[in-house]
């Protein structure tokens, strides 16, 4: 049976992060990413994933691709070090290493490794829609469309794999009626997919907006 999760650190953790963002005057957008927070991490969703690797997979996706550049929106604007190209980079590597196997296996045996998995995917998540919001019109398209590309790429890999590749997963998804390489295909397709179809619907509203800016006026 699912249940919610009330882990007291847990609770007290998202409190402190919503006393910190109502004195730094967070906007609606924020407070929408957090209730996203919230649904991921402690509504049942969060059990569901530990059991499917799909399931996993979208919480991933929502907390990286929808929750973060909410949290960039509702937020006063931050300077971070580094520019985009790097945070788009530190992103990619942090959601391909945790996405590999072995990583991903530690993840879901360690409670230290899984926190750390959530926090880095958020924070350089954070890091590239921040800073994203700073680039150039052109610079920003080209980003999304390489994370576009990059997250097609892995869902690919995953969901043409021919043998299960998670082993946390291999005992927990016959319970919901999939075989674990049906669950594992079904991942693929939510990054090959959905999940790639987010990034460049970013791209083509930077650059709807690129055009839907008047001509600067000679001096």
């Amino acid at each position: 049976m699912l249940r919610w999760n009330l882990d007291p650190w847990l609770l007290v953790a998202l409190g402190a992060a919503a006393l910190m963002a109502w004195r730094w005057k967070a906007r609606g957008p924020f407070w929408a990413g957090f209730a996203l927070i919230v649904l991921l991490f402690v509504s049942p969703l969060c059990a569901l994933s530990s059991a499917l690797f799909s399931v996993r997979v979208a919480h991933h996706i929502i907390l990286t691709a929808v929750a973060a550049p909410l949290f960039a929106l509702g937020l006063p604007r931050f300077r971070l070090r580094g520019g985009a190209p790097l945070w788009a980079a530190a992103h990619i590597l942090a959601f391909w290493i945790w996405h590999a196997p072995a990583p991903y296996a530690l993840a879901l045996a360690s409670d230290g490794a899984f926190w750390l998995m959530q926090l880095s995917l958020l924070a350089t998540a954070f890091g590239f829609w921040a800073s994203h919001r700073s680039s150039s019109p052109p610079l920003a398209i080209g980003l999304l469309l390489a994370m576009m590309v990059q997250m097609g790429l892995l869902g690919a890999l995953i969901t043409f794999a021919g043998t299960p590749l998670y082993a946390p997963h291999l005992a927990t998804t016959m319970a919901w009626g999939m075989a674990p390489l049906e669950d594992q295909q079904l991942a693929g397709l939510i990054m090959w997919a959905p999940a790639a179809a987010l990034y460049l619907g970013a791209a083509l509203w930077t650059g709807w907006r690129l055009l839907g800016e008047p001509p600067a006026v000679a001096a």
